[in-house]
């Protein structure tokens, strides 16, 4: 265990059994631990007998915190970050401390372990060689519609987080912007009792939300199949083209093909690639 270090302790996302030998014993060594919700992570610490202090550390009380907690790391004390479940900061709590404690030059170890994005990612039978994470959609129907519109031409494998009521909405959302016929997998209760995945198309997907009971219930991965490449109308490639040749008259090649790719929803990569792959010149 080294002095005035932070550490980045995964933990399970529902069965207990899932945490490492190597968290378990840093948990234990470590001056005190930062837990999003202290009553919650009580349950795994007392059930591996982690009799460390614990502190509170959550969204809205990280700047207030994370300055204390970083004269205690400069203090010589080691500190272990941890969420209410899976890995910290990804879309949880302690990016404002991992920054700061970055910042002033104090050592931050990962001690990696469960994620449900990727948990579901990998057993999803979706390509998983490169996806976007991107975590909760907006609450708002007119929000998420905006967000999902950006998204429609991602070729890469897309990863929502969801809540069990709004799964429905999210999945009406999202076959009005990427269609029926696109490919889409549900996760639900992941590492837990009554973990299930609901693999079918978007449209079907979207019906049986209607039809099972228990389909929004529990704590929900959504992921969606990136859009193929073959199926961008050629149009918008000549268009994305055009507005490209324009723009870059003013600004560098990269930020011409990203603004011409937003304007025209083409997706960016497919774009550059369609440049370079044929040699054109731009």
């Amino acid at each position: 265990m080294k002095p005035g270090t932070l550490y980045i302790v995964a933990t399970p996302i529902g069965n207990l059994g899932d945490v490492s030998l190597r968290a378990i014993e840093t948990l234990k060594q470590v001056t005190l631990i930062a837990a999003e919700d202290t009553r919650h992570s009580r349950v795994l610490l007392a059930h591996y007998g982690i009799t460390t202090a614990v502190t509170s550390l959550f969204d809205h009380n990280e700047n207030q915190v994370a300055p204390r907690l970083l004269q205690q790391l400069k203090a010589g004390n080691s500190l272990a970050l941890i969420s209410d479940a899976g890995t910290p900061t990804i879309h949880d709590p302690g990016y404002v401390l991992v920054n700061q404690a970055r910042a002033e030059g104090i050592a931050v170890v990962p001690i990696p372990g469960a994620c449900a994005a990727i948990a579901a990612l990998c057993a999803s039978g979706l390509p998983a060689y490169q996806f976007v994470f991107e975590g909760f959609l907006p609450a708002k129907a007119t929000a998420r519609r905006t967000r999902l519109e950006i998204l429609r031409g991602e070729s890469r494998t897309l990863v929502f987080y969801e809540a069990p009521h709004r799964l429905s909405a999210t999945l009406q959302d999202l076959v009005a912007c990427f269609g029926e016929q696109r490919s889409a997998v549900i996760a639900r209760e992941l590492t837990k009792l009554h973990e299930s995945f609901y693999a079918d198309k978007l449209g079907n997907l979207a019906t049986q939300t209607g039809l099972d009971p228990y389909m929004e219930k529990g704590e929900i991965v959504i992921l969606v199949q990136g859009q193929d490449p073959q199926t961008t109308a050629p149009a918008a490639f000549l268009e994305a083209k055009r507005i490209t040749h324009i723009i870059k008259e003013a600004l560098p090649l990269s930020q011409a093909i990203a603004l011409a790719a937003e304007i025209t929803r083409v997706n960016k990569n497919q774009l550059y690639r369609a440049f370079h792959e044929t040699g054109e010149e731009i």
